[in-house]
């Protein structure tokens, strides 16, 4: 990856600290957009991903393209008074840029603008209001293009404080406390470690059913069509004793875990995966060996019904979008697929756990994805990242192919774990702290010495 660092020139050191001098009149505001959703019209070879600029950490970044004009957005999740702007710009700056507000993300209004900028650390203050915020350059000051460590919004917000208790609020018990992100780089091995992941091979286990455990528990028909993998019991009224209880279709036995998303439709005709299919547990941070396994009962939502293309094309989950014979990273279901092909889906889920909640009322509070390998502080648990490959049987004029949420870019997915603790305990342990790629017996083909964690059964031995 590309890292361009210089010192600040003695003009933008000057502006800096005498902007920091006059910070006073800000001192009540309000730092509104750390941690908060962020958008960018692209990425430098998808290595500085627009989160980064609002993680508060200053190794890492976002970094566009070598192009102009480029954007990058902050959600700030409610209408906000908008005050001060700072910026921490890597060597590569913008020289004329705008910070926009906009109250939905689609009509913008400049509340600063520059064409003289140099970098540096910039303090501006502004005057504004809106839920998003976004800088959109127009000219860049090098050759590269536009990188930001940070860019730090400050404010009043119209938005009341979130609740940390009351209903949909599910506690774990015991909670996982005093757990600091891990920021260590695993020494290297010989062989060396390529992956650390353990698969999940699961088929269809309940077809075309309206029924949410997690969004609308107790509540059957509610929700639209979903296929099921997993768990042969999910239903509306699903508990974790219930999944406990239940059987699965999944190839190892000690997987009752409950896996759903929205039913696929050709038409007005469901269309169903075919045979087992690839749910990776992988590592999700650099430091792999600091992977925990999920909790007994931990459930969540991946992605976003609601979802525009451009939010999922930006997802950090969307690791590879849909794809189709040589048809790759589409952001929506392509219109044709060579005849005799599958479609195919690759999405990612958060890897970093809040240590406390089993589930929140969005059932997605409570988990987050890393930062450029690192948990962050709020969400300092690494557990496994799980990785949906899904393959369905259609091809040809995709012209009426859709998911029961929408277009494409609806897709989302839930989990709800209901492993054998000892068994998952074993996987994680095996093959994502031990930096295996393995089957769903924990076995590695590359690295055979190394066993297996589980039997030819796929139980414990």
């Amino acid at each position: 990856m590309r890292r361009l660092v210089a010192p600040l020139s003695a003009l933008a050191l000057a502006g800096a600290l005498l902007a920091a001098a006059g910070q006073s009149a800000y001192a009540a505001d309000t730092l509104l957009s750390q941690g908060r959703p962020a958008l960018a019209s692209s990425t430098e070879n998808g290595e500085a991903p627009a989160i980064a600029a609002f993680d508060g950490r200053s190794d890492t970044r976002w970094g566009s393209q070598w192009a102009d004009p480029q954007w990058i957005r902050v959600d700030l999740g409610a209408t906000a008074t908008i005050t001060q702007v700072k910026l921490q710009w890597e060597a590569a700056y913008a020289t004329a840029f705008q910070i926009q507000t906009s109250p939905d993300g689609n009509a913008w209004t400049s509340i600063y603008s520059t064409t003289t900028a140099t970098g540096g650390n910039q303090t501006l203050a502004v005057n504004g209001s809106g839920r998003y915020v976004r800088l959109y350059g127009t000219q860049r000051g090098t050759g590269y293009g536009y990188s930001l460590y940070e860019f730090q919004v400050y404010g009043t917000s119209s938005a009341t404080p979130p609740p940390s208790g009351g209903p949909g609020y599910v506690y774990a018990n015991p909670p996982v406390t005093g757990v600091v992100p891990s920021t260590k780089v695993p020494p290297a091995q010989n062989p060396p470690v390529t992956h650390h992941e353990f698969q999940a091979n699961c088929s269809v286990s309940r077809t075309n059913l309206n029924d949410d455990p997690i969004v609308f528990p107790g509540l059957p028909g509610a929700s639209h069509s979903h296929t099921f993998m997993g768990n042969r019991t999910t239903n509306a009224g699903t508990t974790l004793a219930s999944l406990q209880a239940g059987a699965t279709s999944c190839i190892t036995p000690g997987d009752r875990t409950g896996y759903w998303m929205p039913t696929l439709l050709n038409g007005s005709t469901a269309v169903q995966p075919d045979g087992p299919q690839v749910i990776y547990y992988k590592s999700g941070v650099i430091d792999y060996t600091s992977v925990r396994p999920f909790p007994p009962g931990l459930r969540y939502v991946v992605g976003n019904p609601t979802s525009t293309l451009d939010e999922f094309r930006n997802h950090p989950g969307a690791v590879e979008g849909f794809e189709c014979g040589d048809s790759v990273r589409n952001w929506d279901i392509p219109a044709n697929c060579v005849a005799g092909s599958q479609l195919n889906v690759r999405f990612q889920a958060p890897s970093c756990w809040d240590g406390i909640h089993l589930d929140t009322p969005d059932h997605k509070s409570h988990m987050a994805y890393p930062i450029v390998g690192v948990c962050p502080a709020d969400h300092p648990v690494a557990v496994p990242m799980i990785e949906f490959k899904m393959a369905w049987p259609v091809s040809g004029n995709m012209a009426n192919v859709h998911f029961s949420s929408g277009r494409g870019y609806s897709f989302h997915y839930d989990v709800y774990n209901a492993w054998d603790t000892r068994v998952l305990a074993a996987l994680t342990s095996h093959c994502i702290n031990g930096g295996l790629q393995c089957n769903p017996r924990g076995f590695d083909q590359y690295k055979p010495d190394r066993g297996a964690a589980l039997n030819e059964n796929y139980e414990l031995p």
